[in-house]
Parts: structure tokens; sequence; C-alpha cells
């Protein structure tokens, strides 16, 4: 007996490290990660396009959404944004679709009490979250990006610098937000290697500058058409994507 005593310990010991793999170390799958595995495909051209506007004082951010999701009845938005001091503060709400082509909210960087505002100061980075429901409250689709903040610098930057927008001229009091927009509004010149992006200003004047992003080819969407970019200038901000060619 004593000669398979090796093999009992060993068995036991697997079993021990299984064990504490599945009930201790192995985390369970949460309600949303079951739902993700379900979410549908949504083509480019097909997705929801966001933006998040600063106020010319920085204080808030206006969310628009333009081609809501077809086929959604509600949707869930979660603005996240750290502070300096590395806590997080969040902005959540919930919207019901009754046919609307596109929604507007004023997102508050700060709180709110009987009429009276604190306002966060620092913001610099943050995320926006959508997720899409249908009727039954099922999770359809999920969208999320990184924005970046700035203010009275040259070089405008996505989270991650995959995209540098170098501004001809530093306009005074003016923030920008730098962010993916997920969709876009026409089909592009080509296949999009790297975008879209959107950079969205408080300010009401043109900001000309330069472009750099990823792929050889970059385009500015102008509100109507996709406008090619001659060695990255551009005549202002908007939304930007790099196509392969």
């Amino acid at each position: 007996m004593k000669r398979y005593w090796p093999l009992l310990l060993f068995l036991i010991g697997v079993l021990v490290l299984a064990g504490v793999y599945f009930f201790v170390l192995r985390k369970p799958a949460t309600e949303e990660t079951l739902e993700e595995e379900s979410l549908i495909e949504v083509s480019l051209i097909n997705r929801p396009i966001a933006s998040l506007t600063p106020t010319q004082d920085g204080h808030w951010l206006k969310l628009r959404i333009e081609k809501l999701l077809s086929g959604a009845d509600s949707l869930d938005y979660e603005l996240l944004y750290t502070l300096p001091d590395g806590r997080t503060q969040g902005v959540p709400g919930t919207i019901t679709l009754k046919g609307e082509n596109e929604i507007e909210r004023d997102l508050l960087l700060g709180s709110e009490s009987s009429g009276k505002f604190r306002y966060d100061e620092g913001v610099e980075e943050g995320t926006l979250t959508l997720r899409f429901r249908n009727e039954k409250g099922k999770l359809l689709a999920k969208f999320s990006t990184k924005f970046h903040l700035q203010s009275g610098q040259s070089e405008l930057t996505s989270v991650g610098e995959k995209l540098v927008y170098t501004l001809d001229k530093i306009p005074s009091k003016t923030f920008f937000v730098t962010m993916e927009t997920f969709g876009i509004a026409k089909a592009p010149p080509g296949e999009v290697s790297a975008g879209p992006y959107g950079i969205f200003s408080s300010g009401k004047s043109a900001s000309p500058g330069s472009l750099k992003l990823a792929g050889r080819t970059t385009y500015r969407y102008s509100g109507t058409a996709w406008t090619k970019l001659d060695g990255g200038e551009s005549s202002d901000i908007g939304i930007f994507i790099a196509v392969s060619e």
C-alpha cells in the first residue's frame, strides 16, 4: 500500500489546486460578460456617431449621438473621468428611445445639489460607454471609447496618441475633446485603417492644423463629403480617418 502513497498524494494535490482555481482564483462570469458574448455585429457605416463637445468653461460636455442603433428600445450611457488625485467620477443615464434620430444630453464634470454646482477641476481623461438594449432589456451592442480633454496646448492627442493634431495657432480659453466617434456619416473612400476620431471644440471659429494618424492617406469629413488631407494639412477640426491603399 505504501508504494501507492506518492501517487495518492499527487492526485490529492491536483484536486486541491483545481479546487483553488475554480472556487478562489477563477472569476465568475458576470451578467454583462454573458450578455456581451451574444452582441450583434454592427458595420462601421451603421454604428452610432458619438461626440462630446465641451462648453467654454470646460465644466460640461454635451453628449450627442446620431444614427441611433436600429432595433434598440433604450440606451444606457456612462461617462467616467479621472480626477488629478486618482479618484474616478461617473455620470450615468438611461434614455428610452422613441423613434428619435439623435439625442443630446449635457453632462456635468462635477456635482449639483439644490441648484448649487461643484465643478471638478483638472479633468483630462475619461471613457464614454454606450449600451443599446431591446424592449426586453437584452444588450444588443456596446460601444466604448476613451476621451482626452485639453486646453492651452498646441498638440491635440487621442489617449495613447494614435492621433496627433497640431494647431496652427493656440486659441485662448478654448477646450477640445479628442475621441473615437464609433461610426461615420458617409461611406469612406477606402478601407479604414485608423479611426474614426473626432476633435470637438468649445470655440466657434475654425481651428486649422496638421494631422498625424496611422496610415498613409488621411481624410476629414466636412459635413457632406470626405476631404483628402494633402500632407496632413487640415482647414479645421472634425472627424478624421486613415485609409489603406
